[in-house]
């Protein structure tokens, strides 16, 4: 309740603050000065009359002190909010130091620095992760500065850069046709792996199909899928197919929808024709997916109460299927889907509280944690957060899933959820490694 009290706080201070005037109002009435100047000169200097100047001068003076004037009350509104805020964070979130003495990541700058670095280039700010790299490079003699502005030579341009098969260049490209991103370098002070022409025109290249996706346009990301069908079917990835079938479902919707134009391309008809088109390659994988989707066109009349209704709604279907996207160009660059940056703020944020209410207690009692590189408990995360190790079922020797996970029962063995469930007698089962037996409520599932 304190907590949400605080926020609300906050949320008024800052809602107050967008009320005032911006900073955007004082750079225009700047720019307004700046017009009125600019004027003033070209009068001059195409005036004949020698006393042009002196008039014109005198006309100037009172809109430029009225306009300076609006400058600066625009300069200090806005610097006032400013500090409103900034004082109400100090007083409801004040600045505390962690109760801890070790620092685990005191030893890896090079390491964060890499990660600042790729998260700005992920998130397309390339001049910004620049600027970065080059000030990184320049204090730290060991790294070798380039920079984006640098042309390739014609040996490591990339010519095939949909993914194509059988280039050779002399990139920075890996046997499976990744950029080698995930492994961090022999000097992880050098950023010049991430300081490449080849990099910013990956990540542009996503951040314009995104925007695509964004506008509901999904030809450049099926012409990208296309181009990458081979690396993405390698990786068991249907990508191109999703995307292929929404493009169907985006048609099928007809123009009062998808707002296309309403010609043979659009439409029922257009649905068709695209299908016949371009589904035929997905055949041997997608079969009773194209037949389904096929079969709709008997029901369009009253698709909303048909079999295949969750098949044709779209409402998160565009997001859906530019996370796919985003998750699969990652991948053929050797990335996570999101930025490890974000991960490991995220979840510092959440886990942060609890840490420091143990650290505190546990101070005061003279019961500190002493290994500075684990935790003292398991810190709570969401599921998306977690990551573990391969394991394998030590009965049915089958690697466990996210449908089939781990789970550990009474007696402190481990087994895969599915062989638990082979062994159960009822609700009762046998260790099969011991003589102790259980129920299987009390079976938990683990993360490593």
């Amino acid at each position: 309740m304190e907590a949400k009290q605080k926020l609300d706080s906050l949320v008024d201070d800052l809602s107050k603050a967008n009320k005032l005037p911006r900073l955007s109002a004082a750079a225009h009435d700047v720019d307004k000065i700046i017009k009125l100047l600019s004027d003033a000169r070209e009068q001059i200097a195409g005036a004949m009359d020698p006393h042009t100047a002196s008039l014109t001068m005198t006309k100037l003076q009172n809109p430029i002190k009225t306009t300076f004037e609006k400058v600066n009350d625009h300069l200090k509104a806005a610097s006032s909010a400013h500090k409103k805020v900034g004082r109400s964070l100090d007083k409801h979130f004040p600045l505390q130091q962690l109760p801890t003495d070790n620092d685990s990541m005191g030893d890896h700058l090079p390491l964060i620095n890499r990660a600042v670095a790729m998260h700005l280039l992920r998130e397309g700010q390339f001049g910004v992760a620049s600027t970065f790299i080059d000030e990184v490079q320049t204090k730290n003699p060991r790294a070798t500065p380039s920079s984006f502005d640098e042309p390739m030579d014609e040996d490591e341009d990339d010519e095939g850069g949909e993914g194509d098969e059988g280039d050779e260049d002399d990139t920075d490209a890996d046997a499976d046709g990744s950029l080698g991103l995930a492994v961090s370098t022999d000097d992880d002070y050098d950023l010049s792996s991430l300081h490449s022409q080849e990099l910013q025109d990956k990540f542009a290249e996503m951040y314009q199909i995104l925007q695509h996706l964004k506008a509901q346009n999904l030809i450049p990301a099926i012409e990208w899928a296309r181009a990458n069908s081979f690396e993405l079917e390698a990786r068991g990835s249907n990508l191109e197919f999703e995307l292929s079938k929404l493009q169907y479902v985006w048609l099928f919707k007809g123009p009062a929808v998808n707002g296309l134009p309403d010609d043979q391309h659009n439409g029922r008809s257009g649905a068709l024709t695209y299908a016949r088109r371009h589904f035929g390659r997905f055949q041997s994988r997608h079969l009773r997916e194209i037949q389904q989707l096929a079969s709709a066109m008997v029901f369009a009349p009253n698709l909303a109460t048909s079999p295949y209704h969750q098949t044709f709604s779209i409402d998160s279907a565009f997001t859906d299927v530019a996370a796919s996207f985003t998750r699969e160009f990652c991948s053929l660059l050797g990335l996570s889907a999101e930025s490890p940056l974000y991960l490991a703020v995220t979840a510092g944020a959440l886990a942060l509280p609890r840490l420091m209410k143990y650290m505190l207690a546990t101070r005061s009692k003279g019961t500190e944690w002493t290994t500075a590189q684990e935790l003292p408990f398991e810190t709570p995360l969401p599921e998306s957060m977690l990551f573990h190790s391969i394991f394998v079922c030590p009965v049915s020797k089958e690697q466990t899933t996210e449908h089939n996970p781990p789970m550990v029962i009474p007696c402190g063995h481990m087994l895969a959820r599915e062989t638990l469930q082979k062994l159960c007698k009822g609700n009762r089962f046998k260790c099969p490694y011991c003589p102790s037996e259980g129920l299987m409520k009390d079976a938990r599932r683990v993360v490593l």
